[in-house]
């Protein structure tokens, strides 16, 4: 069973994953169907970061389970040696 903490920590998750799903598929799939001069522009980066953002945030993930990846193998190498 999940504590008090557990909880608001996963509802803070989720309530953050849904802030930005929103803004996200605003900025990508509504945005451009609305006139350029609209005041609600000004809110939105330009749409070149739409792409970017996401990619750079996916190499970084792959880049951090690549490195955790190395670091459970090397240590499990180094524990398999000191048991010989």
């Amino acid at each position: 069973m999940a504590t008090g903490t557990d909880q608001v920590v996963g509802l803070g998750l989720v309530a953050i994953s849904l802030i930005v799903f929103t803004y996200y598929t605003a900025w990508v799939i509504l945005l451009p169907f609305i006139d350029s001069q609209h005041v609600i522009h000004k809110y939105f980066l330009p749409r070149a970061y739409a792409v970017a953002i996401p990619l750079v945030a996916g190499l970084l993930l792959l880049l951090c389970v690549g490195l955790f990846i190395t670091y459970v193998m090397l240590k499990n190498q180094r524990a398999a040696k000191k048991a010989q």
